[in-house]
């Protein structure tokens, strides 16, 4: 091993000089990505990034922004021009050829030594004409374009730790797909959108949805059809917030967990569908965009005889599960609570379907109506009630990953690690094992507050006197309620006004025992 090491360069010093085309740039992956490639790699190449159209903005004000964005703060310190390294690339993946013209086809071509393809529609719900259309027929766009790469070391795509996940033991293999793609393809050409949604249920089968079934198709056509080309796989679980870089706790969207700790800490959701003793199977965005680097890195100097897949995920190597999560989020919004809380946070998760729909009833729909009938008679928009309705169908779509728990394997990823040098290790590092999951979650949920929904924390004494008001509120209510229930029962039960009087009995008992007692 250490004969091999020798013969390796180093990570930085393989990247000194190499181009890289990388899609979905503008996602979450692909922004940490890019700026970590640049940072660590100072004399990497040019980066094209493919970028489409937006709204009103061309591709070269949709790289600014990018570059602009507040990910790149560490950079713009550390190199001044680093904007220089990139370039824009205009095409959509939806497109034929990608949309790319003749012009910057010829320069990737003629350029291109690595590519990151993460480019894919991440959304669970997404109709199963689109998610082919992205996940499964963009993945054959890039395979032909890529063909004519003339200096390509190697393609690497990224895929996800759910794409078999029909499967409680997953290895690091590409397993027979339930369809063969060019069929699914064939036929969605001549079907109707209605047919076509009708029949998804039956298509998927054990998948939870559309993402997870066409990324594993994708799998398939991607080894099937990219032969011979230096190709590698790595799949993420659920990608979360930074753990160490570009800051602790950097988030960028509401996907997954995001928005279950915002809602947790406005004290709109109370309560969740899942398995607190499953694995919350949660990966710091820095663990697998370092795992990326590494194994592109490994692929081209090594050159492996066929291609490797990469599980990036916390799993059995150190779990974590949702009710221990739970606890976590939960303690650190009302030490940290956010601005204007709806209600206090207090979440409870539950696999029994009949209790959770009688906490959402209570918990979740009435105090909804109370509050948009308030909001109407102040002469406000009412809006919690469509809050929930968006939340539920969110909850929805994660509720089979917080039911379900999983093992990998991670020989690959051990291999890897052992590659790498001493100094590599420490500045890619991608080892789920030394995560001290309370102090991430922690730092999770600040970052949500911080990045996501922009509030400071000079603001924190007025959020915590917010806290207390709805403390008090909750208190006075349940003491008005318990009060009212007593009575009424006590009006119509003699056996309940027996047991009224025997505990105001004992009280008083024990209030004069006391007296005595002090007095002695």
């Amino acid at each position: 091993m250490e004969e091999m090491l020798g013969h390796l360069p180093s990570v930085s010093e393989y990247y000194a000089g190499k181009n890289i085309f990388v899609t979905g740039a503008t996602g979450f992956i692909g922004k940490v990505l890019v700026e970590k490639i640049v940072r660590c790699c100072p004399n990497v190449g040019k980066i094209y990034i493919l970028l489409r159209p937006k709204r009103s903005q061309d591709i070269d004000t949709r790289l600014k922004e990018l570059l602009d964005s507040q990910i790149f703060s560490k950079l713009k310190k550390e190199c001044a021009n680093y904007k220089d390294k990139f370039h824009a690339i205009g095409g959509d993946m939806m497109q034929p050829r990608l949309g790319i013209c003749e012009e910057d086809v010829k320069l990737l071509e003629e350029e291109t030594n690595i590519v990151f393809h993460s480019a894919a529609t991440i959304r669970f719900d997404e109709p199963l004409r689109v998610a082919v259309d992205m996940n499964v027929l963009g993945v054959r766009k890039m395979i032909q374009l890529c063909r004519n790469f003339k200096k390509l070391e190697v393609f690497l795509h990224v895929s996800t730790a759910y794409a078999n996940c029909d499967r409680p033991f997953i290895e690091e293999t590409i397993y027979p797909p339930p369809v063969d793609p060019q069929k699914l393809i064939d036929a969605l050409e001549w079907m109707d959108d209605d047919m076509v949604n009708s029949i998804t249920p039956q298509l998927i089968d054990n998948k939870p949805n559309t993402y997870t079934y066409t990324k594993q198709l994708a799998e398939h056509l991607l080894i099937k059809e990219g032969a011979g080309l230096p190709l590698a796989i790595i799949r993420p679980s659920i990608v979360g917030a930074a753990w160490k870089e570009p800051f602790p706790g950097w988030i960028d969207n509401y996907n997954g967990p995001s928005g279950l700790y915002i809602a947790a800490g406005k004290g709109i959701l109370r309560s969740m569908k899942g398995d607190f003793r499953a694995v919350a199977d949660i990966v710091p965005v820095d663990i697998p965009v370092n795992m990326m680097i590494t194994i592109a890195w490994y692929t081209a100097t090594v050159k492996p005889k066929s291609m490797l897949i990469y599980h990036c995920t916390a799993g059995n190597m150190n779990p974590f599960t949702w009710g221990e999560m739970e606890n976590v989020v939960t303690n650190f919004y009302k030490k940290i609570p956010l601005d204007a809380c709806f209600r206090r946070p207090n979440v409870t998760i539950t696999n029994n379907g009949l209790l959770h729909d009688y906490w959402v009833f209570v918990s979740h729909m009435i105090p909804a109506y109370i509050a948009d009938f308030g909001f109407y008679c102040l002469g406000q928009k009412p809006r919690m009630v469509k809050i929930y309705n968006r939340l539920h169908r969110s909850i929805g779509t994660l509720t089979y990953f917080t039911m379900h728990s999983w093992e990998w394997t991670y020989t690959n990823l051990d291999m890897l690690k052992n590659q790498l040098s001493v100094d590599d290790r420490k500045a890619f590092y991608f080892d789920p094992r030394g995560l001290h999951w309370p102090d991430y979650i922690e730092n999770y949920c600040l970052g949500a507050k911080k990045f996501l929904l922009n509030e400071d924390l000079s603001g924190l004494p007025v959020a915590k006197a917010h806290l207390i008001k709805l403390r008090n509120i909750r208190y006075t209510f349940n003491t008005i309620l318990a009060i009212a229930l007593w009575r009424i029962l006590i009006a119509r039960s003699q056996l309940a006004r027996n047991l009224w009087f025997l505990i105001l009995g004992l009280v008083t008992k024990f209030v004069k025992f006391f007296r005595i007692t002090s007095s002695v």
